[in-house]
């Protein structure tokens, strides 16, 4: 009878375990599916919004910015204007001020409709870059940040490492290039903005398998208590985080490989 309970013990477990694996992968597939929804529409706002802001006519604005093409009056004012602190400046406020609130109070619907909300945001302040860059550059960059964002993901979900204890320094690291960067605006050293550039790359390589790990470890621990509301806010939670991962990787490894106008 002892031997009978003991296989009894061992089968609910061993259904327990299949069930939450299977949970895992469903919540990990949201997780990188609601990712990749908000990547498209950052790309599509921001090429969108580049196209907007550009006018081969020089009566718009008189602001050339490559032979033959212009700013338009919209681009004139999301670009020249303070206006411009707002655009750069509204994505960090709302990741440290209004999220944590949306993920307290707002339902997953609201939550979903936030981060999609932020994606576009994102596409407004980064829609500069196609004014900058050469279309081939940012696309060679994205390509090269999506492998290294595989592989370090993937090393991530994988590792049996315990990585927890990075996150506290990898946010103060976070911390330190946000003031780092904001010093070097005013003085605009470019010595400065390529320490900058690498201390970036490294930091957000580091958060992105913190982040994977944590996302999978969260979903485990609370799996038992089978609160669908939770989970589906913390799958959105946890593509917002890898979101901003591989957006500022790109952003920095842009820095190196990017070719300009």
């Amino acid at each position: 009878m002892a031997e009978y309970q003991t296989a009894q013990r061992v089968g609910v477990d061993a259904r327990a375990r299949a069930a939450i694996d299977e949970g895992l992968r469903t919540h990990m597939n949201k997780v990188y599916g609601t990712m990749s929804i908000g990547m498209v529409i950052t790309a599509l706002a921001a090429w969108a919004i580049a196209g907007l802001a550009v006018t081969a006519d020089p009566s718009a604005t008189g602001i050339m910015i490559r032979d033959g093409e212009y700013l338009s009056a919209l681009g004139a004012l999301i670009y020249t204007t303070p206006l411009r602190w707002v655009i750069m400046l509204a994505p960090l406020a709302f990741v440290f001020f209004g999220w944590g609130a949306m993920m307290r109070r707002g339902s997953a619907a609201a939550v979903q409709v936030s981060f999609f909300a932020f994606a576009a945001l994102m596409g407004l302040s980064m829609s500069s870059i196609f004014l900058v860059f050469t279309d081939f550059s940012i696309v060679q960059t994205f390509l090269v940040t999506a492998i290294a964002f595989a592989g370090l993901s993937l090393w991530g979900y994988t590792t049996k490492r315990d990585i927890s204890g990075w996150g506290a320094f990898l946010i103060m690291g976070v911390i330190g290039l946000i003031v780092a960067m904001i010093i070097n605006i005013f003085l605009a050293s470019p010595a400065m903005m390529f320490a900058i550039s690498i201390l970036g790359i490294l930091i957000f390589a580091g958060l992105t398998a913190f982040y994977t790990q944590d996302i999978k470890n969260t979903y485990v621990a609370h799996a038992a208590h089978n609160d669908q509301e939770w989970l589906d806010k913390a799958a959105y939670d946890g593509a917002l985080s890898l979101y901003i991962s591989f957006l500022n990787m790109f952003q920095f490894l842009l820095m190196f490989l990017g070719n300009q106008e």
